[in-house]
């Protein structure tokens, strides 16, 4: 399995789109490194680049990216809304795949001293990364800006980990971490006022506000026996922010780095905001991504709001990502594409070979009909199994919202929730079920002159062959799964789709004998018997028990159609 890791670096330069594409020219340019995301802001006069790849060569593409920058953009000449101190601001890794948070806490010291050595850039070093404990935050590291640098670095403090301590007063300096994922989002406000969108995003963010004596506004600020300023929590953990005025939307907003998303997502800090404005006379109107987003964190939003309907969670992803969009106004300011800002998304677009699942029923059915050996009868049974699931999740849905049966929406909706499970589970193994077929002909294409290439040729043959069974096996499991909730439905389901229900059963049936008669054929050729036997015997029980319970569901089903 290949590490992989994503890098963020954000460009003083949102407005010269010139500029931006010759500093993301150089990140093309390396090769194993995709260029997920480019997100220019033009108040700002800042952009957010997203790119992921393996270590090495994401290091390289970073580095060209800060050199490029460093040689176009003039800090001196430089204002925007956004706080800043160099032409490449900050330079943050994030553990993706395989690899840990130290390693990458490594890798970003080891990029922050190539920056310092060969640039003559001043890097600090933040987050995971940082070498002193007062320069894990990242405001602390960037406080004073670029107009304060020079003064910074007399502060024995306050040197630069690296790089010279004399102001590159072109480049200024650089921020270099390893970080959790982190979301940039922005909560838009019916207002103008920078000072009162300061004061929602005091009452949220983490470090909250200066503690003041009597009057919380003009009152003396308190401090400690150490002579420094006592804070006021706010309500979010892990949770940056501040307002600000954006002239291009000619609105306030909240801007807030959500640090660790698995602590306060996108949806709570959303709610949180309103919470807060609402409190303070002020109306949220939407929000925006800065950037990508994991594919979960948009599915938890689109869960989190329709539980607030108590409607059913059991939807399809699309669905979800829907509701998640129009309830936090992601295309308030501007079109919301999931496509080009959700991080599993835009990778898949960049993957070359297209997925069956992909195709629509026609296209599927005309590809299983041509002259192709594949997708053959073990992808159909697998599909088949996940219509039975699709089935079985439509008669959860409709039970959900079935008019008399409100207080019962919890209980069909984690219904619909494992049957939307259990489909996504079998249209991968559509394709997976292809995929292994072609494992076997990869093997059977490989040398077999010397006899080293005849043993590795038979070894391969027999490991992809026994993979060939996996698969199969799996459908099988997952599709009596599926009956377990196509059961459920037919007996407590809405009376009105018993008929879907008992359709699901027979789905399930089709799929799970035919993915045996696949574990069957597949076994033919290997070697292991002891292996075969074991695989045969637990495909029998499956089958075996599948068509008792078919039987069961179609008696059922019957039954109720007749009272109908």
């Amino acid at each position: 399995m290949k590490k992989l890791i994503e890098c963020v670096p954000n460009f003083s330069e949102g407005r010269d789109m010139h500029i931006i594409k010759q500093i993301t020219d150089k990140i093309e340019a390396v090769e194993g490194v995709k260029l997920l995301d480019v997100d220019p802001g033009a108040a700002t006069n800042r952009t957010v680049v997203t790119m992921v790849g393996t270590p090495d060569e994401v290091l390289e593409a970073a580095f060209q990216a800060v050199k490029k920058a460093a040689e176009i953009i003039d800090m001196r000449k430089h204002k925007g809304e956004h706080p800043r101190m160099g032409a490449t601001d900050v330079c943050p890794l994030i553990p993706i795949a395989n690899i840990t948070m130290e390693e990458t806490a490594e890798l970003a010291r080891k990029l922050a001293k190539r920056i310092g050595d060969e640039l003559s850039i001043s890097v600090y070093c933040y987050e995971n990364a940082a070498l002193k404990p007062n320069r894990k935050n990242l405001a602390s590291c960037r406080a004073g800006e670029y107009e304060g640098l020079s003064a910074k670095f007399t502060d024995a403090e306050w040197k630069p980990d690296f790089g010279p301590d004399v102001l590159n007063e072109k480049a200024g300096a650089t921020a270099v971490g390893a970080r959790d994922f982190l979301v940039a989002f922005n909560v838009n406000l019916n207002t103008t006022s920078t000072r009162r969108a300061n004061s929602i995003a005091y009452d949220v963010r983490e470090r909250g506000r200066v503690l003041r004596e009597g009057d919380p506004i003009n009152g003396k600020i308190v401090k400690d026996e150490k002579g420094n300023q006592v804070y006021v929590p706010g309500t979010l953990k892990s949770v940056k922010a501040i307002g600000w005025f954006i002239e291009e939307y000619g609105i306030a907003q909240i801007s807030m780095n959500l640090t660790n998303i698995g602590i306060t997502p996108v949806h709570i800090a959303f709610d949180e905001v309103c919470r807060k404005a609402d409190a303070r006379g002020i109306r949220v109107t939407g929000s925006e991504l800065v950037g990508l987003i994991p594919l979960k964190a948009m599915l938890d939003a689109g869960k989190y709001f329709l539980a607030k309907q108590q409607r059913s969670l059991g939807v399809d992803d699309d669905e979800l990502i829907k509701i998640a969009i129009k309830s936090m106004g992601l295309d308030e300011l501007k079109p919301f594409h999931p496509q080009e800002k959700i991080i599993e998304y835009v990778l898949a677009a960049n993957e070359k070979t297209k997925k069956l699942v992909d195709l629509s029923a026609k296209g599927f059915a005309n590809e299983t009909a041509s002259e192709s050996a594949a997708p053959g009868g073990g992808s159909i049974a697998a599909y088949v199994g996940s219509l039975g699931a699709a089935l079985a999740t439509m008669v959860a849905n409709l039970s959900s919202h079935k008019r008399g049966w409100d207080d019962r929406w919890e209980e069909f909706s984690k219904v619909a929730e494992k049957g939307q499970a259990l489909k996504n589970e079998l249209l991968f193994l559509v394709d997976e079920d292809t995929n292994a077929f072609n494992r076997i002909m990869d093997a059977f294409g490989l040398p077999k002159k010397t006899d080293n290439e005849k043993q590795l040729r038979k070894e391969a043959i027999q490991a992809a062959s026994k993979y060939a069974i996996e698969i199969p096996l799996r459908v099988m499991r997952t599709s009596l799964s599926v009956m377990e909730i196509v059961e459920k439905m037919a007996v407590d389901g809405n009376p009105n789709s018993v008929s879907d229900a008992g359709v699901g059963a027979l789905c399930v049936r089709t799929a799970v004998m035919g993915a045996y008669l696949n574990v069957k054929i597949n076994a033919a050729g290997i070697e292991d018997k002891e292996y075969v036997e074991a695989k045969l015997a637990e495909g029998a029980v499956m089958q075996e028990e599948t068509i008792r319970r078919e039987n069961q569901v179609l008696m059922t089903v019957n039954e109720i159609i007749n009272q109908l």
